[in-house]
């Protein structure tokens, strides 16, 4: 808000005509005073928690923390509830509904008076999901995240959330844990309300909108419950009073290099593929196309060194205690657009001179000079099987894998996989290229995290702890293994992927960037011609709209109409303010 101009909400509560009373009275009749001169910013508080998703629960107390915050700063708090979006209860995928929590966050900040916005999000599409709407109305916007949950034991050893399940449940097909040891370990991860502990989709979202300088330097890495958390959530609600007041929006801070910091910090702290295309999403509603081949580009030569699961042996704890996304840029420097404004007030530059420098490659945040990796976290394929790209986590991944050439063996669903992959029958053999088919944006819908094909049963058994898997779904930021994810464009409409068959030559080559069907174009067009597309069961609601609008991976999944590729598009239209 420039000096002299009036705020949004002063649309609703100036004046004395009977469509202002009824205004103030409504929001009297909840508590919040709102002067006649209307002259103190409205701050809407999205808060996300939910008994339904463990992982937002810190929410709840941080919710007050913020209305403290506000206060203090001479704002008008109004909390208000959002969607829960959580992959631990929400099938198929919360992916499915974070363009709807999108939809929801726009629509409210649209509808009601207010001036400014303070996101509460923890599990990891709740972040991206509200983000993507509040970028869209371009009201000052300001993030605090729910902070991982505590560190859960299992027989002398540090679990960590997800990547040791998926580790355990190897063990356990491979007849390594017994039903006691599985019931102890089930016990074990009950260990409390937060995020994943792992650098998991939730924390690397958390990083990424840190690092994209929507949240206060420091704190989306703060863990659940702790004292400093719920002193941030107080400090970001004075600021989100002071960006109404300052005029700050979105808009003037994601730019082209705020995206670039983003994919490199997410690259240095071994990151989630999803968060790969919840950036890219994020980046569809201001106009920039954050496209496969960029971020293949942003990646190269950027160190990992997060040494944090699944990439890495420590967790977000200590990450945290090493200085977090600050003690990252710090060790970045000039790979890092360091002018780049956040929603502190600092640059950058200034954040990263003020974080500590990492001097042992045992802690969580190793030297610029021992990294993990020294050639990023993610590459991008691309070739005859993935005409628009695929990506692959390296940092996760087994190097030996990364030149192969194999047969493919193909599930063409979800429940074929299930029902399949620990038949003691099963043809095949490590040198087999796994693919997983069907389950890319449109053709669950939703894309779920489906992409991290377990190890058939027997070959777990020999020994066997990685193979090449290709699919047009996602995977966990927790999990692990040489999987070529969100392969576009997806087998439901038709990509490359429809047409493999078992005993298909499929070929990887990482450094080449390359993907490909080994199968000659008179095939393939044979087999085009008797392609039918998938009948979807959803005829009505929400998976039906999706369905119809929903875009691919290298768009980030985002609903065609919600993307803002002109000015126009950009342009938020205020409703007109009258009798209801």
């Amino acid at each position: 808000m420039t000096r002299g101009q009036r705020l949004r909400s002063s649309e609703w509560f100036a004046g004395d005509d009977e469509v202002a009373v009824i205004h103030r009275v409504a929001m009297r009749n909840a508590g919040l005073d709102v002067p006649e001169a209307a002259d103190r910013p409205v701050i809407g508080i999205a808060n996300s928690a939910s008994d339904l998703n463990s992982c937002n629960l810190p929410l709840a107390a941080l919710a007050e923390s913020v209305r403290e915050g506000v206060l203090a700063a001479g704002g008008v708090p109004a909390v208000f509830p959002t969607m829960s979006l959580g992959e631990d209860l929400m099938k198929p995928s919360a992916m499915l509904y974070r363009n709807l929590l999108a939809i929801e966050v726009e629509e409210t900040l649209r509808s009601y008076p207010l001036d400014g916005i303070v996101l509460l999000g923890s599990c990891d599409k709740t972040i991206p999901g509200a983000l993507m709407g509040a970028v869209s109305a371009d009201l000052p916007t300001i993030v605090v995240v729910g902070g991982s949950r505590p560190v859960a034991q299992f027989r002398g050893r540090r679990l960590g959330t997800g990547t040791d399940l998926w580790r355990a449940w190897d063990d356990r097909r491979a007849g390594r844990l017994d039903d006691e040891a599985w019931a102890e370990f089930e016990r074990c991860l009950a260990c409390g309300i937060g995020s994943c502990n792992t650098m998991g989709t939730a924390s690397s979202m958390a990083v990424a909108v840190e690092a994209l300088g929507l949240t206060l330097p420091g704190t989306s890495t703060i863990p659940a419950g702790q004292a400093e958390a719920a002193a941030a959530a107080v400090a970001a609600g004075r600021r989100a009073v002071e960006l109404v007041r300052d005029d700050v929006r979105p808009s003037t801070l994601l730019t082209d290099a705020a995206f670039g910091n983003a994919v490199k910090v997410l690259n240095a702290v071994g990151g989630s593929t999803n968060a790969v295309l919840h950036l890219a999403a994020i980046a569809g509603r201001v106009g920039i196309d954050l496209l496969p081949t960029t971020v293949g580009a942003l990646s190269r030569d950027v160190p990992v060194i997060a040494d944090v699961e699944p990439s890495g042996r420590f967790l977000m704890a200590e990450f945290h205690q090493c200085g977090g996304v600050p003690a990252v840029l710090r060790q970045l420097g000039t790979r890092l657009a360091d002018e780049q404004l956040t929603v502190s007030g600092a640059s950058v530059a200034q954040i990263a001179a003020a974080a500590p420098e990492p001097t042992d490659s045992a802690q969580a945040i190793r030297p610029i000079a021992e990294p993990l990796r020294t050639d990023g976290a993610f590459a991008v394929v691309q070739g005859s099987l993935a005409p628009d790209g695929a990506l692959i986590k390296t940092s996760a991944a087994s190097p030996e894998l990364f030149r192969h050439r194999g047969p493919a063996l193909v599930f063409r669903s979800y429940q074929d996989l299930r029902e399949r992959i620990d038949d003691p029958a099963l043809p095949v053999t490590p040198d087999t290229v796994l693919v997983l088919a069907g389950c890319g944006p449109v053709g669950v819908p939703g894309m779920p995290e489906w992409g991290m094909i377990p190890i058939p049963a027997k070959l777990a058994a020999q020994g066997v702890t990685d193979m090449v898997r290709v699919t047009d779904s996602r995977m966990s930021g927790t999990s692990f293994g040489t999987v070529f994810l969100h392969v576009a464009p997806e087998s439901a409409v038709g990509g490359p992927l429809a047409l493999v068959t078992d005993g298909d030559q499929v070929s990887v080559d990482v450094s080449a960037g390359r993907l490909d069907l080994e199968v000659s174009d008179d095939e393939l067009t044979r087999r085009r011609a008797v392609w039918t597309p998938p009948t979807s069961a959803h005829l009505r609601g929400w998976p039906a709209l999706y369905q119809s609008h929903v875009m691919q991976a290298p768009w980030g999944c985002d609903l065609d109409f919600l993307r803002a590729p002109t000015p126009a598009h950009r342009a938020f239209v205020p409703p007109v303010v009258g009798r209801s």
